[in-house]
């Protein structure tokens, strides 16, 4: 392993022990406070240099309307903001990305479902956030980090809503990269 593999590991173990932290004791926890003392860590897998690919962005100027379902039948207005183009498996592969229409920050929300999803991971999808340092062009590219994607909080709670991946996010492949749900 070379120092940035072993920096961006590092940094991948930080952030999970970081999480395990957030859910076990935070008041915020979506962990149903009378199960938070057998609570003893998310499950991952294990962390793989493989699921971490540059995306390149096509940016939507004028940002369709989305209403995306959540997981308790009702919808929630997105906009879509961009195209992110990959190679995952050897495979093209494409994802959307979207923001919340009063949202004023860079951060884009990808939901995705995969192979795994409702066997190895949450039956309701999986969450990607990025957060790009500047407003992104056509062109640019982005670094797709799939040991980061995380279960909803309605994974743990049936007191969230949480938006379900549109049909255009369902990858076909399996990603066994980020949360898993055993």
């Amino acid at each position: 392993m070379d120092e940035d593999t072993e920096d961006w590991a590092a940094q991948l173990e930080a952030n999970r022990a970081e999480k395990d932290r957030f859910f076990a004791e935070h008041r915020q926890s979506p962990i149903p406070p009378e199960e938070r003392d057998d609570f003893d860590g998310l499950n991952y897998f294990d962390p793989d240099l493989d699921y971490r690919v540059e995306a390149t962005v096509t940016v939507h100027e004028t940002p369709e309307s989305v209403d995306l379902e959540t997981s308790d039948d009702r919808t929630v207005r997105y906009l879509h903001v961009a195209t992110l183009s990959f190679d995952l498996d050897g495979e093209s592969r494409e994802l959307q990305a979207f923001r919340q229409a009063a949202d004023e920050s860079r951060t884009l929300f990808v939901p995705f479902r995969d192979k795994t999803t409702g066997q190895q991971s949450y039956d309701g999808g999986r969450y990607m956030e990025l957060e790009p340092d500047r407003d992104l062009t056509d062109g640019d590219e982005i670094t797709l980090d799939f040991n980061l994607a995380y279960s909803p909080f309605c994974a743990y709670s049936d007191t969230f809503s949480c938006p379900l991946p549109p049909e255009s996010n369902w990858l076909d492949a399996a990603v066994t990269a980020g949360e898993r749900i055993d």
